[in-house]
Order: structure tokens, then sequence, then C-alpha cells
């Protein structure tokens, strides 16, 4: 006797959100839930870091916010895919400040953070770039602490890799802010 083999059905971003949460980290990949294990302290001291460093900008320059923790980005749509940053910037252009963030929305960041962590590969780092850029990210910068560098993807520009003593700027999305790379891994 044959067996079939069922795959579970795909499922779209709004049923993913309703899901209760999850004992480890989850992302929706082309309607399919993909789980990852809970990142290291380095890894959320690293995530924290950004946040704080846009953050403190910020304040000055109310330009904007900063979300982390994995906060959800529908990036796909047909079959969904839900990513969830370790850090991300919206303009109040892109996101206002009335907006209700109580749920998931079409809204794309400008600029993205991601942060390897020793289990992470770089083909699947460049899939989600390449997945944020579709989706209409300005700019994804991954950063990875074994090296302290900084990987700067953007739409139009050629990636860039910059060393710990080097500065990170967003001329054309955050004018002014600018942060020496090794700041995020201090």
């Amino acid at each position: 006797m044959a067996t079939v083999e069922q795959k579970p059905a795909l499922i779209t971003a709004e049923e993913f959100e309703r899901r209760p949460d999850a004992d480890a980290v989850e992302e929706l990949v082309r309607g399919r839930i993909v789980m990852s294990p809970l990142p290291n302290r380095r890894h959320g001291f690293v995530c924290a870091q950004v946040a704080y460093l846009l953050g403190r900008f910020l304040e000055d320059h109310p330009l904007g916010r900063v979300v982390g923790n994995d906060s959800a980005i529908i990036v796909g749509r047909n079959p969904d895919t839900v990513r969830g940053a370790d850090a991300a910037y919206y303009s109040f252009e892109r996101l206002p400040r009335d907006a209700d963030n109580s749920r998931y929305g079409p809204e794309i960041p400008e600029l993205v953070f991601e942060v390897l962590s020793p289990s992470d590969r770089w083909k699947n780092a460049m899939v989600k770039v390449g997945e944020y850029l579709d989706a209409g990210v300005l700019c994804v910068v991954v950063l990875d602490p074994e090296e302290k560098t900084a990987h700067v993807f953007g739409a139009e520009a050629e990636p860039t890799r910059l060393g710990p003593d080097e500065i990170l700027r967003f001329d054309a999305i955050l004018p002014g802010f600018e942060v020496v790379v090794g700041r995020f891994f201090d």
C-alpha cells in the first residue's frame, strides 16, 4: 500500500499573527512556519545596542521610530512571508505617529538590521536581505559579531563591508546619523 505524505496547509500572515506565542523564534516563510532557536546573549546585546544608538539619535531628530525584538514585517504575499527584524527604523512618513501598532501592518521600514547568530548561515541571511529589499526596505545591514563588521545592502547600491573602525551612515534615510561600527559590539 502506498502512503501519501500530507503537507500542512499554507497559512496567511493574519493567521500567523493570531497564533499563540511560541517557545522559539518563529517566522512565516512562503506560508509555512519556520522555527529558530532562541538567540544567545551576545546577539541580544548587539540588537539592544542597535536600538539604543538609533533611538538616542531619534530623541534629538524626531524623524520616526525604532522597533526591535523580532517585530513582524510582511515581506511577501501569496504565499505570505513574515520576517522578524532584529531592529528596524520606520520614518513617520511610512508609519505615522498615530498608526495602530498593535497589529501586523502593510508598512515597510526604510532600514532593517539583522544580527548573525552562531547558527546563522550567510545563504539564509542573503535570502532575508533580498526579501526585505524586494518588499521596499531601502537599506539592510547585517551585523557580524564574530568579525565585528557591518555588511550594508541597498536596492540601488553595491554591497559594502565596513570594519569595526569604519563609520556607518544613512544620509538618505537618517541624515546626520553616524556611528563607528565597533560601537554595536562594545
